[in-house]
């Protein structure tokens, strides 16, 4: 699909599809090629002609740039070997003669273009590419009609195999490689499948032309030969280099160490150092005695006068301590990683070669203009345009649920804007490359910039900025005012968009690698905007389903193995982000078992305090990383690359066991007992192949796609593949939905489009694959994708995977790899806490409840603990709510929820509280978290408790139990202009009210304590100091609340005044009541009797 093919706009349910140009009167990008085809040469002005088929010669298929045959050879010849417009390497056409490079091109020997034979590993029939179009070709269940068998797929021709196993080799060239089939003469065992359909027919032999020498055709060569000494010889100066330590050799061989290098893993594990991990494990062991002893003297010694207080303490404190420990043994294995960039790009990003780096599909979703401003939107799309990976790997989706004009229009600018600000971030190397935050750093810009032209490009591309935020700015203004007759395009066409709920999908590549190019020429990631199907009726399942359409469309365009999914808001801060999780993905030792690497959360805009603890800086640095070392951090919803296979639910490759002992293994006198069972082993042994076609057929929970198609090519011949294919398929379409390209895009596991497919199926199809019904039926949701079920749908989606078998990794980059805004003010802030507690309340009374989902899978048990304590939290904020509110009731009423202390209980106490404060000490000392983050994080833990907790418990049983839903609110990803301005808005809001009452409470409390304390004399002092400590823990770690209820320092707010005279009102009459001047005794009241004693 080319980037000016407009935007299409189409329901497959109504069977509708309308392409509505960007401009009036564009043309198709096919009919620019007739054009162009039938034009004379650009070079040297004659004729194009025509090629060996009959056709006008297209020498570049890319953008039909007009050029001869003679110009064309020449150029691959003597030239650069590339289009003088597009830049795109010529391929080899049929009749051309071979050229360097032809061999890294195509993968195929020259064989095939003399006698038109097909490489044994392109297009065969065990091909996972010519299965998957088969299956593409297949007839489908939803009505889509006869397809037509597409060219390119017949009978396999016999091939005559290379010497080296159809492999190609870079210093060989393609006429010396000896031609004798591998299977003839010796006998050696053949491991890998003749490509032929009958191993019996002789093979044809190759004509030889006398006039040429035996060494082309490979009678005789010593290239291999000499090949194979160079690389003995290296072997063996490695070998010795090694040996002798590995620093005094000194080689003549240039290549060895990078050889070495290459061979290296991508990345490492770093253990936290014994000296600061042991103390703090020996310190959770100790905790763990103590509260043993805290408990047994709190249970057995109840409190008679005050057994109600009593029993809610107790209870409330064995769940504080089943929470810890929840929270505590994930901790147990901390770990951290570290990557080699270096050694990435001496294996897979080679300079002066096409890389051979994975492709990656990034996705951004976006709901509501007016609440995630469109110039956050761009610079997260113009941070990824210019991401330091190659360009041709790179596809950025862009997801507008909301199916705003304003989005549309802003990502039009964007794109545009994209062409001058791409070139200038790789020209000159500069982070972070949003331009925003580029342009507001406080630091010296000329630092390590070493070109003249450096600070006059600055100031212009600040400049184009600056523009360019005013035409956003415009477009922002203008959607102000929704017309009557709503939005129109440039050609006078409707937008398809103006009914928010009921609507047709649309999707506009803005930038693709047939129609977009920067200032320089050069290419430009893709660009594609999608917005859903929405019709009324449909469950439309929020962000879950925008991410999952994103998959399908993904998958139909370009299909890349690895998935980045960002929300609006954050952008790329690292441009080398990507090549460190490839480090990982990548990685031939672990890569394979990894289904996602999730980096930390890293925030702009926050004030250096950190009052609400917005950074969440004690789960990112203590909590992950103790993840990591079990079975990989959870989810957290973005800043995330995924494996493709594994968000299609599949289970984890298996790990190989080694092989088990022999009988010759075993003592003598047990010998006959091994044979004796293998024997009746034998017996009931099954042939191979029945074997391969039974585990076939078996329908298994979810079998990998790459095993599936490995037991189809080993196991399975002729008739039973096409009978497996059909058997197959109809499972395929029932679990991933119908359509053909999609479903055929889920059997390459290493990602690529379907050459079969034209750009009008594909067009098709990705209007198909979002449409709103397209999902029923099928897995989506509930076993493939992003999981349904919770509005914290990131949760439920790592679970889901980890319960499979797979594992994560944690990247922790010295330069963060994203970062985004977060909210500022209180209610905010609460607000947004309350979203993601009220999602694991949901989760806990879903089937998919880690307490009881996921048993027998390949879910390790500390990770089940974590995933526990991520839904079970919510639940503490009814005992944390009691528990604060016992200090008031104790200094109102003169009880306490313990006795008397003795010296042994006091010990316990004071062990306990010793304890609570090293393992903190402790931890901030092995994670590096400073001591204000951690205190912060424990302020808003009591803070955020009894406040969204709270709400969040309430409304999931509201929910659950009486099914009245609770409406999502987007939280505002942008502040005023003014630094810090919305930290000191006061919003009122309901969350608000359980955390002033405890304020108001513990105050009265404290005031009460103290007056009757002045009252009664000495000895009521030595009681009130455990309830006055009671008090103030409370009040001290709801102190960042009550500052924001005061808002600025430099003026009073009205709500402070009325609480201040509500307190007043309290005070005095709490006052009276107490009446401290009058002493208060013990004896008899004496009355007067009315006598006059006188």
């Amino acid at each position: 699909m080319e980037a000016s093919a407009g935007l299409v706009a189409g329901s497959h349910n109504r069977n509708e599809l309308v392409v509505i140009r960007r401009e009036p009167g564009g043309g198709g990008g096919g009919a620019a090629a007739a054009r162009r085809a039938e034009a004379p040469c650009q070079i040297c002005g004659d004729d194009v002609g025509v090629g060996f088929d009959g056709e006008p010669f297209v020498a570049c298929n890319e953008c039909a740039f007009p050029v001869c045959r003679a110009c064309y050879e020449y150029e691959r010849r003597e030239g650069s070997q590339a289009c003088p417009q597009c830049r795109t390497r010529y391929r080899r056409l049929k009749g051309c003669p071979r050229v360097a490079g032809d061999e890294e091109e195509d993968g195929v020997d020259d064989l095939e273009g003399e006698f038109g034979l097909r490489h044994a590993g392109d297009g065969g029939d065990d091909d996972p590419q010519h299965v998957a179009a088969s299956m593409l070709r297949a007839h489908m269940s939803y009505g889509r009609g006869d397809a037509r068998h597409p060219p390119g797929f017949g009978a396999v021709a016999p091939n005559v195999p290379l010497l080296t196993n159809g492999q190609m080799v870079d210093d060989i060239p393609p006429e010396q490689h000896a031609l004798v089939p591998s299977y003839m003469g010796g006998g050696g065992k053949r491991i890998h499948p003749l490509p032929f359909a009958d191993p019996s027919l002789p093979v044809q032999p190759r004509s030889m032309d006398p006039s040429k020498d035996l060494a082309a055709y490979g009678y005789g060569s010593v290239a291999w030969s000499d090949r194979m000494e160079r690389w003995k010889k290296n072997q063996e100066r490695l070998q010795h280099s090694r040996s002798e330590g590995g620093g005094d050799w000194d080689g003549d061989d240039a290549d060895l160490p990078l050889m070495d290098e290459a061979r290296q893993p991508l990345s490492r594990k770093v253990p936290i150092p014994s000296s600061r991990i042991n103390p703090y494990r020996m310190i959770i062991v100790i905790r763990l005695v103590v509260l043993g002893f805290f408990f047994h003297y709190r249970v057995m010694h109840p409190v008679n006068d005050a057994f109600a207080l009593w029993l809610i303490s107790v209870i409330c404190e064995i769940w504080f301590a089943m929470s810890w420990i929840l929270d505590q043994f994930p901790k147990w294995l901390p770990i951290e990683r570290e990557t080699y960039l270096d050694r990435l790009s001496l294996r897979f990003d080679k300079e002066g070669q096409p890389s051979q780096l994975a492709p990656v599909d990034f996705f951004v979703s976006t709901v509501d203009p007016s609440k995630e401003p469109p110039l956050v939107t761009a610079n997260t799309v113009l941070s990824i345009l210019a991401v330091d990976y190659p360009v041709e790997k790179v596809s950025c989706y862009v997801s507008d649920d909301g199916a705003a004009m304003l989005t549309f229009e802003a990502l039009s600018e964007t794109s545009e804007f994209a062409k001058k600000w791409v070139p200038f971030c790789k020209k000159f190397n500069i982070e972070p490359r949003a331009p925003e935050w580029y342009f507001q750093q406080k630091i010296d810009y000329l630092k390590d910039k070493v070109a003249a032209s450096f600070v006059r490009d600055r100031r212009a591309m600040k400049r184009e900025y600056e523009e360019f935020k005013v035409r956003i700015n415009a477009l922002v203004a203008k959607a102000q005012k929704v017309p009557e007759e709503g939005w129109t395009m440039q050609d006078g066409s409707p937008w398809p968009g103006n009914n928010v709920r009921d609507h047709p999908g649309m999707i506009q590549v803005f930038l693709g690698q047939s129609g977009g190019h920067d200032v320089e020429g050069n290419e430009l990631p893709r660009l594609v905007y999608v917005s859903r199907e929405k019709r009324p009726g449909y469950n439309h399942h929020k962000k879950a389903g925008a991410m999952n359409a994103l998959v399908r469309v993904s998958a139909v365009l370009s299909n890349a193995p690895y998935l980045l999914n960002l929300d609006c808001d954050h952008y790329i801060n690292n441009s080398k982000a990507i090549k460190e999780a490839m480090c990982f993905m990548m990685d031939p030792l672990v890569g394979k078992k990894v289904c996602y690497v999730q980096f930390p959360q890293r925030f702009d805009g926050i004030d250096r305090h950190d009052r609400y603890a917005n950074r969440n800086v004690v789960f990112f640095d203590i909590n992950m990383k103790g993840l990591d070392g079990i079975q990989g951090p959870i989810y957290v919803g973005t800043g995330c690359v995924f494996r493709r296979q594994a968000l299609y639910g599949y289970d984890a490759p298996k790990t190989k066991k080694p092989p088990s002992r022999t009988c010759n293994c075993w003592p003598k006198w047990c010998l006959s007992c091994c044979c004796s069972r293998n024997k009746n082993k034998k017996k009931t042994t099954k042939p191979k192949t029945e074997k391969k076609k039974r585990l076939f057929f078996k329908k298994a929970e979810n079998p990998s796609p790459a095993y599936a198609l490995g037991e189809i090519e080993e196991g399975a011949p002729g008739a039973d593949v096409e009978k497996a294919g059909i058997v197959n398929q109809q499972k395929l379409e029932k679990k991933f939905g119908q359509s053909s390209v999609f479903v055929a895009s889920t059997l390459l596991e290493n990602g690529g489009t379907l050459k079969s497919a034209s750009p009008a199926s594909l067009l098709k199809e990705a209007i198909h694959v979002i449409s709103c019904g397209y999902e029923d039926k099928t897995d989506w949701g509930k076993e493939i994708g992003w999981i349904y079920g919770s509005i914290t749908e990131d949760i439920l989606t790592g679970f889901k995977m980890h319960c499979h078998g797979w594992r994560s990794i944690y990247c922790i980059p010295k330069r963060p790899a994203f970062k985004g805004s977060a909210p500022l003010n209180l209610s905010d802030r609460l607000h947004q806490v309350l979203r993601w507690a009220l999602g694991s309340v949901e989760i806990f009374f879903s089937k998919h409840c880690p307490l009881w989902y996921g048993y027998g899978g390949g879910l390790k048990f500390l990770e089940r603990f974590s995933y526990i304590n991520s839904i079970v939290y919510p639940w503490t904020s009814i005992p944390l709510l009691a528990y604060c509110t016992l200090p008031a009731i104790c200094l109102l009423t003169g009880k306490f929820i313990t006795p008397e202390l003795t010296n042994a209980a006091s010990i316990w106490f004071m062990a306990l509280f010793i304890c609570i404060f090293i393992t903190g000490i402790l931890e901030m000392r092995w994670s590096g978290v400073a001591i204000d983050d951690w205190w912060r994080n424990e302020q808003f833990w009591v803070i955020g408790g009894v406040s969204s907790h709270l709400f969040a418990v309430f409304q999931g049983l509201l929910k659950v139990l009486a099914g009245i839903d609770t409406s999502f609110t987007v939280t505002s990803k942008a502040g005023d202009d003014e630094e810090f301005s919305e930290l000191y808005t006061f919003k009122w809001t309901t969350l608000l009210i359980p955390p002033t009452t405890l304020l108001l409470l513990n105050f009265i409390g404290v005031v009460a304590g103290i007056s009757n304390a002045i009252n009664n004399g000495y000895e009521s002092w030595g009681p009130l100091f455990g309830k006055l400590f009671f008090a103030f823990w409370v009040i001290v770690h709801l102190y960042p609340f009550l500052k924001g209820l005061v808002g600025r320092q430099n003026r009073t707010p009205t709500i402070v005044i009325v609480w201040s005279i509500l307190l007043a009102s309290i005070f005095s009459l709490l006052w009276v009541r107490v009446d401290p001047f009058l002493a208060k005794s013990d004896g008899p009241l004496l009355e007067e009797c009315g006598l006059d004693c006188n």
